[in-house]
């Protein structure tokens, strides 16, 4: 795996400022779940030449970040591997890789993978679109178990999607989650299945955990619409129909509004505002105006940012539109502060002011000649990430200069 550092390192002294888990990244939209990073102290413009870059395979796995550390995911074409990376988050140095025999399912798209792995504690956990789940050393990518959620044995009664598995392994305390269509419990320090949900159809989503009513539950977009479960037991607790089985992709996460959690089909091509009501989800409106093919939506204060298809908008709680700007395509978007962080399809890469009164740039560079750029970028010590489908890897340097 070869490695081009293209810019000067500077020293750790900034990096170092920022250890801990306030400014690490270790899962699937982050340590809070919210899409949302609280770094401040950063550069809008970032420095002329990339910090370094890599190849990783094929895919749209994003990357997760902690002590140091960045993982993601990739697929090799030629020898048929999926492959979990370590490397290092300043310099790019590859730590370790962990590969294994999969299928490209490059269906309408490249292919590759589509997951992302989940750091917790010393552990790295990942799942690939076929099922196989790892727990691996973050150390040295040993493995520590290995289980197979795969149809084929049909003990969970489980039924691959159209692009496969795509959501990431969500940690919270000592429970993991998994969405495969069922949602799916599992013990941190077996692999084991501790229970599985009903069924909801095609799984696409990580699903995101917070409390209602004091009591810990999950909630996830499916095939068939929006569901609230315990996260104890797997119970179902409040639905929504929305979309119908099984139709197409239903992708992005849920996010949660106080008393009200906000979803939104590409499939259905329509968002929604659901209030969580007595043994139901009561909708408080529906709207097109923000329809999220990928990764969804990011929360900053009163207001939604996001990609409605094609066109990056802002739309406030009420469901109205406050900004729209076309050009970029459909990409990604990741907040940090009171700025975005946008991925366009045309290879670029965007920070923008997150404010509700208009649309401002603040800065726009050409990272990426080929590929799709659906991947969520992401900011961690200053450094931010940028992944293309082809499976190239950038860090961009968005740090302060030393006085």
């Amino acid at each position: 795996m070869s490695i081009t550092i293209t810019a000067p390192l500077v020293l750790l002294s900034f990096f170092a400022a920022y250890e801990g888990d306030e400014f690490s990244w270790p899962q699937w939209d982050g340590p809070n779940r919210t899409n949302l990073s609280r770094e401040t102290s950063w550069l809008s413009e970032g420095k002329e030449e990339h910090l370094w870059e890599t190849e990783v395979g094929l895919g749209y796995s994003t990357v997760t970040v902690k002590d140091g550390r960045l993982f993601t995911m990739g697929y090799d074409r030629e020898q048929g591997l999926d492959s979990v990376f370590c490397f290092d988050a300043l310099t790019g140095e590859e730590r370790w890789a962990h590969s294994y025999p999969s299928e490209i399912w490059n269906r309408a798209h490249e292919g590759g993978t589509v997951n992302t792995p989940t750091i917790a504690a010393t552990l790295v956990y990942s799942m690939n679109r076929e099922g196989n789940l790892f727990c691996l050393n973050a150390e040295d990518g040993e493995v520590v178990w290995h289980t197979e959620l795969k149809p084929v044995d049909n003990v969970h009664e489980l039924e691959y999607p159209t692009w496969g598995y795509s959501a990431s392994p969500l940690v919270v305390g000592d429970g993991m989650y998994l969405n495969c269509g069922r949602l799916l419990s599992i013990d941190k320090d077996s692999g084991e299945v501790l229970w599985a949900s009903k069924d909801y159809g095609h799984a696409y989503g990580t699903p995101v955990h917070f409390e209602l009513e004091g009591e810990p539950v999950l909630a996830v977009l499916n095939g068939s619409g929006v569901a609230v479960v315990s996260s104890k037991t797997g119970e179902e607790l409040l639905f929504h129909e929305f979309a119908g089985r099984n139709r197409g992709v239903n992708a992005a996460t849920p996010i949660v509004i106080d008393d009200a959690i906000f979803v939104s089909s590409g499939t259905l091509r329509a968002g929604a505002l659901l209030a969580f009501g007595d043994g139901g989800l009561d909708p408080v409106w529906e709207s097109r105006e923000m329809v999220n093919s990928f990764s969804g939506c990011v929360r900053i204060g009163d207001h939604l940012y996001g990609f409605d298809n094609r066109i990056l908008k802002c739309i406030d709680f009420e469901g109205q539109r406050k900004w729209q700007t076309r050009g970029y395509g459909n990409g990604a978007v990741f907040g940090a502060g009171d700025r975005l962080i946008v991925m366009g399809d045309s290879g670029e890469l965007i920070v923008a002011r997150a404010t509700p009164e208009e649309y401002e740039e603040l800065s726009k560079v050409k990272i990426f000649e080929e590929g799709r750029y659906w991947t969520k970028p992401i900011l961690v010590n200053g450094i931010i990430y940028c992944r293309s489908s082809k499976g190239r890897l950038v860090a961009r340097d968005h740090r302060p200069d030393e006085n």
